[in-house]
C-alpha cells in the first residue's frame, strides 16, 4: 500500500473528493458517495475497492472532516453509513446548555465517538494512544477544515509531510495532533457543542494553545476551491499539475435550499431576523460562489443550476479562462420542488434542512439516495 508521500508523488491523473459541511445531513453525502464507490467496484472489478483506493485527496469541513476522515482511513461507505445512523443522534443533535456544561472535552459525546472510532479503524483499541494527522493509517492527503477563534482565521491542515508546519524537526509539528482533536475542532458549531482546544508542542518548553469552532463558519464550508489551492499552489508543496486530464475534483453537499421569502417586507427585517437568518445566508453564499469559482476555471461534466444568468457552467468554452481541472458538483436540491422532481413528494423539506434533524435521519438517507440513484454516473469521472 503506497504512503501518503508516494501518493503525492506519483506520476499521473489525481482525484480529489471535497466533503461540505453540514451536520446529520452529511448523511446525504454518504448516500451519494455510497453509490460512486459501488459503481467503482463494478467497474474495476474489485468488491473490495474503498474510496481511499481511488482518491488520492480528500478533505472535509465539519461533518465533511468525518467522512473525509473516514475515507481516509480505508473505511467503506456501508462502515460510514452505519456510524452515521448510529451515533448520528449523540453527534449532532443539539444538547441543552446544562448538558454541555456537564462535560469534560474529552468526554463530550462526539469526542468520545470520534477517538473511538478512528481508532477502531486502524485496529487500535479506545484507551490506546490515539491516532495522530501523521498516523500511517492514513492512506490518501487528508484537509481538515477549521475555524482559529484565537487568531480569527480559518485553518486548513493536512498530513501533507511536506507542509511547512508538518516539519518533523518542529516541536509544533501538526503531524503529532490526535486526529480526532481535529475533526471535533471542526465539527464544534456554535450553540451545538463547545469549542475544542488544541495544544501545540505539548510538553515542550515552546508549548501554546488554540481555540477552535467549526469550520463551516468559515467561508469554507464547501471546500473545493480550497483543495484545489492545496494541491497546485507552490506554498502547500504538493505542486500537483493542472488540466481537464491531469485533475479531478468531485464536491459532494449536504444539500441545498435558498430561503426564497416571496413576502418579505423592509419592516420585517429587524435585528433578531438579522441574527437568525444572517449566519446561514453568509454561509449558502460562499459555498455557492467556491462552486461558481470551481465551474469557472474548472471543465463542469455535473453539476446543478446556480441562478439564471450563470445557468450550471457546463456549456462548452463558457469562460476565458484556462481550465485547470475537471469538475464534478454532487448538492441534492432539497427545496420543494427539488425534492418533487426526485420523485420524493412526501418529504417535508423543512425535515431535510437543518443540521439536527435527527428525527428524520431516514428522509434524509432516502434524499441522497434518490439523488444518486438518478445523477450519479460513472461518465462524470471518464478518463479518470
Amino acid at each position: 500500500m503506497p504512503t501518503v508521500l508516494e501518493r503525492i508523488q506519483a506520476k499521473g491523473p489525481k482525484r480529489i473528493l471535497a466533503c461540505d459541511g453540514g451536520g446529520i445531513l452529511g448523511l446525504m453525502s454518504v448516500e451519494i458517495l455510497a453509490k460512486i464507490e459501488t459503481d467503482l467496484r463494478a467497474a474495476t472489478k474489485k468488491p473490495d475497492l474503498v474510496l481511499a483506493d481511488w482518491f488520492d485527496f480528500v478533505c472535509g469541513t465539519s461533518t465533511g472532516a468525518i467522512i473525509a476522515t473516514c475515507i481516509s482511513l480505508g473505511m467503506s461507505t456501508a462502515q460510514i453509513r452505519e456510524f452515521y445512523l448510529q451515533s448520528g443522534p449523540l453527534m449532532f443533535e443539539k444538547a441543552w446548555l446544562t448538558q454541555r456544561l456537564r462535560y469534560a472535552y474529552t468526554d463530550e459525546p462526539l469526542a468520545k465517538l470520534l477517538r473511538q472510532q478512528i481508532n477502531r479503524a486502524v485496529g487500535r483499541g479506545d484507551n490506546d494512544a490515539p491516532v495522530t494527522l501523521g498516523d500511517d493509517g492514513l492512506r490518501t492527503v487528508l484537509m481538515i477544515v477549521m475555524r482559529n477563534h484565537t487568531t480569527d482565521s480559518p485553518w486548513p491542515v493536512s498530513n501533507n509531510p511536506n507542509a511547512r508546519y508538518n516539519d518533523r524537526s518542529r516541536p509544533d509539528c501538526n503531524l503529532n495532533l490526535p486526529l480526532w482533536k481535529l475533526v471535533r475542532a471542526s465539527t464544534a458549531a456554535p450553540t451545538f457543542f463547545p469549542p475544542e482546544v488544541v495544544v501545540f508542542g505539548a510538553n515542550t518548553a515552546k508549548e501554546y494553545s488554540f481555540v477552535f469552532v467549526d469550520g463551516g463558519v468559515t467561508t469554507y464550508n464547501n471546500p473545493a476551491f480550497l483543495a484545489f489551492q492545496m494541491a497546485a499552489a507552490q506554498a502547500y508543496a504538493m505542486n500537483w499539475e493542472t488540466g481537464t486530464d491531469k485533475l479531478l475534483i468531485v464536491s459532494v453537499g449536504t444539500g441545498a435550499a435558498p430561503k426564497a421569502r416571496p413576502g418579505l417586507s423592509p419592516d420585517d427585517l429587524w435585528l433578531l431576523d438579522h441574527a437568525k437568518s444572517m449566519p446561514a445566508a453568509l454561509m449558502n453564499a460562499a459555498s455557492a460562489g467556491w462552486d461558481m469559482a470551481c465551474r469557472t476555471i474548472g471543465e463542469c461534466r455535473f453539476g446543478s443550476h446556480i441562478d439564471n444568468e450563470f445557468g450550471n457552467g457546463m456549456e462548452p468554452h463558457q469562460s476565458t479562462v484556462p481550465k485547470q481541472f475537471a469538475y464534478v458538483r454532487y448538492d441534492p436540491d432539497v427545496t420543494t420542488n427539488g425534492l418533487g422532481e426526485l420523485g420524493l413528494h412526501g418529504i417535508k423539506p423543512e425535515n431535510v434542512q437543518l443540521m439536527d434533524s435527527v428525527a428524520h435521519v431516514k428522509d434524509i438517507q432516502l434524499v441522497g439516495k434518490a439523488f444518486a440513484d438518478s445523477k450519479v454516473s460513472l461518465q462524470h469521472l471518464i478518463n479518470f
